[in-house]
C-alpha cells in the first residue's frame, strides 16, 4: 500500500509539471505523514536531504561539471571535429561518422550529453545539411551520439550510481564504460552509413581543411585530459574527486593559455552556471536519498524483488523485464533521480541472479541514456531540436533506426557481461 501511495503521488506531481526534485520531496513527505507521525517525518526528510549529499565521492561532481563548462566554451569542440573529419571524413557517410566520433570524444571529455549536443550540434548540424543530409536526421545523429558521454568516462552519472549501489568502485565503473560506449558509437555509425548509402550522400566534398598532423596536434591536448584522469585513477595517483580538481585546472589552463579561447572575464559566468547545475544535481541527490530511505524503511525494494523473482528464475527474462521497465522510466524521468531511486530496487534482484553490480550499473546507465533522447522528457532531445531548429515530430522518423542501434547495444551488453567487465578485470579492478 505504501509503494502505491508513494509512486502514485510522485506520478501525479510529475503530470502537473512540478520540478522533479520537488515532486520527489513532496511525494516522500506526504507518504511519510500518512505512515509516520508528523515530527519524525519532517525531521527525517531534513536529515536525509543533508545526509544524501554528505559524501566525499560526490565532491567530484562539481569539479567535473565546471571542467565540462570550461571545455565546452574553450574551443575544444572545433578541434575535435577537425581531427575526426581528417580521420573519417572521406568515408561514405563521412560527416555523419564525424558527428558521432566528435560527440563521443567531447561527451567523454565534458561528461555531459547536453554539453556535447550543444557544442557539437551547433557546428555539425548545419555542416551536415550543407553536405546533403536531412536536417532532422542530422539532429537525430547528434542527439543519440551525445549520450555516449554518459558511458565513456569521466561521467558524473557513474559516480552517482556508485553512491546508489553502496560503493561499487568508481575506477572500475569508469573503465567498464569504455567498451559499451564504443559499441554504441559503432552501431550508430553503422546506421548513419546505411542512411548515407540509401540516400546516395557522397563523402565530404573538396579538400579537408587541415592536414592530418595539424588537426592531430590541435586535438591531442584535449584528448590527453582523458588519459590524465583515467590513468591517474587506475595508477592510484589520485582519487576520482582529486581527478575532478585536476580536470578543472587542466581545462582552465588549456582554454585560457593554450587555445586562448577564454579570457579571465569569461570565468565568472562559467562558475555561475556550474554552481547552478551543481545545486540542481545535489538537490536531486538529496531528495532521492530521502525517497530511498522511505522505500528501505517500508521494505519496498524487497517486496518488488520478491515479486520479480517469483515470476521466473531465468536471469535473461528478469533482465528483460527490468530493461523494459527502465526504458519506460527513462522516457519521463531524468537520469539522476532514476538511478538513485531504482538502483536500490533492481540491484538486489540482479545480485540474487548472480549479476555483478558493475555489469548491472553499465546496463542501467546505457538503458537510461536512451531516455535522454526520447520524448516526452528527453533533455538531450529538446536541446538538439532547439539547436537544429526542428520540431520533435519531424525528428521521430529519422531517429527510430538510431534508437534501434542503441537498443541492440543494450541487448548485447545485457547478454554478454564481458563487454562491461573485460577491461576492469584486465586492470585488476574487480
Amino acid at each position: 500500500m505504501t509503494s502505491i501511495l508513494l509512486f502514485g503521488i510522485f506520478a501525479l506531481l510529475l503530470l502537473i509539471n512540478l520540478p522533479i526534485a520537488l515532486a520527489i520531496i513532496f511525494a516522500t513527505l506526504v507518504t511519510m505523514l500518512a505512515t509516520i507521525d508528523t515530527l519524525p517525518a519532517l525531521t527525517t526528510i531534513a536529515q536525509r536531504l543533508a545526509a544524501g549529499i554528505d559524501s566525499f565521492a560526490l565532491l567530484a561532481i562539481p569539479y567535473f561539471i565546471l571542467s565540462g563548462y570550461l571545455m565546452g566554451q574553450g574551443g575544444i569542440a572545433q578541434r575535435l571535429i577537425a581531427f575526426a573529419k581528417v580521420l573519417v571524413g572521406k568515408l561514405p557517410g563521412g560527416l555523419a561518422i564525424v558527428n558521432v566520433i566528435s560527440c563521443a570524444l567531447f561527451g567523454s571529455i565534458s561528461g555531459s550529453a547536453v554539453a556535447a549536443t550543444s557544442a557539437i550540434g551547433g557546428f555539425m548540424i548545419p555542416a551536415m545539411k550543407k553536405e546533403g543530409y536531412d536536417k532532422p536526421f542530422s539532429t537525430a545523429v547528434t542527439v543519440t551520439a551525445a549520450t555516449t558521454g554518459m558511458l565513456i568516462p569521466p561521467s558524473n552519472i557513474l559516480i552517482i550510481y556508485s553512491l546508489a549501489s553502496g560503493g561499487v568502485s568508481i575506477a572500475a565503473l569508469f573503465i567498464a564504460g569504455y567498451l559499451p560506449g564504443l559499441l554504441v558509437s559503432l552501431l550508430l555509425i553503422a546506421s548513419a552509413v546505411l542512411y548515407a548509402k540509401r540516400h546516395n550522400i557522397q563523402p565530404i566534398q573538396g579538400q579537408v581543411e587541415e592536414p592530418f598532423w595539424a588537426s592531430f596536434w590541435g586535438a591531442i591536448p584535449s584528448l590527453l585530459l582523458i588519459v590524465l584522469i583515467i590513468g591517474g585513477i587506475i595508477g592510484g595517483l589520485f582519487t576520482p574527486t582529486e581527478a575532478g580538481a585536476i580536470a578543472v585546472l587542466y581545462s582552465m589552463a588549456l582554454s585560457l593559455l593554450f587555445y586562448k579561447e577564454l579570457s579571465i572575464k569569461d570565468i565568472y559566468p562559467i562558475l555561475l552556471k556550474s554552481v547552478n547545475t551543481t545545486a540542481i544535481v545535489m538537490l536531486l541527490i538529496g531528495a532521492s536519498s530521502a525517497m530511498s530511505w522511505l522505500m528501505s524503511y517500508e521494505a519496498i525494494p524487497q517486496s518488488i524483488s520478491n515479486s520479480l523473482l517469483n515470476l521466473s528464475d531465468n536471469p535473461l527474462l528478469i533482465l528483460l523485464i527490468i530493461n523494459l521497465t527502465l526504458l519506460l522510466i527513462g522516457t519521463f524521468m531524468d537520469m539522476t533521480p532514476a538511478v538513485l531511486i531504482f538502483t536500490p530496487i533492481f540491484l538486489p534482484v540482479a545480485e540474487s541472479l548472480g549479476i555483478s553490480p558493475l555489469h548491472f550499473g553499465i546496463m542501467m546507465i546505457l538503458n537510461l541514456s536512451i531516455g535522454l533522447c526520447t520524448p516526452p522528457v528527453g533533455s538531450v532531445l529538446f536541446v538538439g531540436c532547439s539547436i537544429g531548429k526542428v520540431s520533435i515530430s519531424k525528428i521521430i522518423k529519422p531517429i527510430l533506426p538510431l534508437y534501434a542501434a542503441m537498443i541492440l547495444a543494450l541487448v548485447l551488453v545485457t547478454m554478454f557481461p564481458a563487454i562491461s567487465e573485460f577491461l576492469p578485470q584486465l586492470f585488476g579492478l574487480i
